[in-house]
């Protein structure tokens, strides 16, 4: 892992490694407000043998369950539209999108599989209860970004705009095919301006990463980088990103993100933030704001 260090910010809490933080059969886990300076967001990755079974509470948190391998079953133990959802998964996260099922604050959730898999739980802290909603795979807008070697696929199950019966959680997909550049201009989401002809939203955002192996099963990586947008918000990472690393944005200017040459790069984002009108307005990097005139 190659990180460039500041000395106010302690980048090594932000960067976490595949299976540094697994409890049970969580390989990963983030909560909200159980880190210093960490409030809105979190997620966990439930990793089923065949046949097994987990289950768990949404205490204070609406969920997006979101199948990375294998299918599911989930039983909503509570809330309007609580019932028995078939989520028909994929074999990896670069198969295609995925069937996607929303729960709200409060849900106990029991997720099985037959199969086996593995399972990414979005979570958002949140107020008001909506109903459980099945979003299927195909149902899942599906947007090309960028161009050239910026090009990326986004999936954009948990949008603004593309689902919006949630409380706070905002969430999608991205995949950056090995040599190209994603999260590109660097941009920032880190305080509220209410301008009309320059909205900011103010958002924590989680980077849940993924890399596709080389042909011969050896791990792939990629390159994540994180720097200040301000003298009162030190931070500066770059670091080296492999399958089942996390990284978290409390601040700052996030991107670009590299993914090697022969290694595609997914990630699923989560985004959340202390504003009560749920939304996604971002500034450019004002260094890179041009490259979206090449697209």
């Amino acid at each position: 892992m190659n990180t460039r260090e500041n000395a106010e910010q302690p980048n090594e809490d932000l960067h976490l490694p595949a299976g540094s933080t697994a409890e049970g059969a969580f390989d990963t886990v983030v909560n909200p407000g159980t880190r210093e300076g960490w409030v809105h967001t979190g997620i966990r990755v439930l990793a089923l043998q065949p046949g097994g079974e987990e289950s768990w509470r949404a205490d204070g948190i609406e969920v997006m369950v979101v199948p990375l391998s294998g299918g599911c079953r989930v039983v909503v133990d509570a809330g309007e539209g609580a019932g028995e959802y078939e989520l028909r998964g994929r074999t990896d996260v670069f198969a295609g999108a995925t069937d996607v099922l929303y729960a709200p604050v409060g849900s106990r959730l029991r997720i099985s599989s037959a199969e086996g898999g593995r399972f990414a739980l979005a979570t958002a802290v949140a107020t008001r209860p909506f109903p459980v909603a099945l979003i299927r795979a195909e149902d899942v807008p599906v947007e090309s970004r960028g161009g050239g070697n910026m090009s990326r696929q986004v999936r954009n199950f948990g949008t603004v705009g593309s689902f919006d019966q949630c409380d706070s959680l905002i969430a999608c997909e991205v995949i950056t095919p090995g040599g190209n550049w994603s999260s590109y201009p660097a941009h920032k989401h880190d305080e509220q301006v209410d301008d009309p002809e320059h909205p900011e939203s103010e958002l924590e955002e989680i980077y849940y990463y993924e890399i596709a192996p080389s042909p011969g099963g050896g791990p792939g990586f990629g390159f994540h980088q994180t720097t200040s947008s301000g003298q009162d918000k030190p931070i500066d990472i770059l670091t080296e990103v492999r399958a089942g690393d996390v990284v978290l944005v409390p601040h700052g200017w996030h991107g670009p993100c590299a993914a090697a040459p022969g290694h595609d790069m997914y990630y699923l984002n989560v985004m959340a933030g202390p504003a009560p009108e749920r939304a996604w307005n971002i500034t450019d990097h004002p260094d890179q704001t041009w490259v979206r005139g090449t697209w």
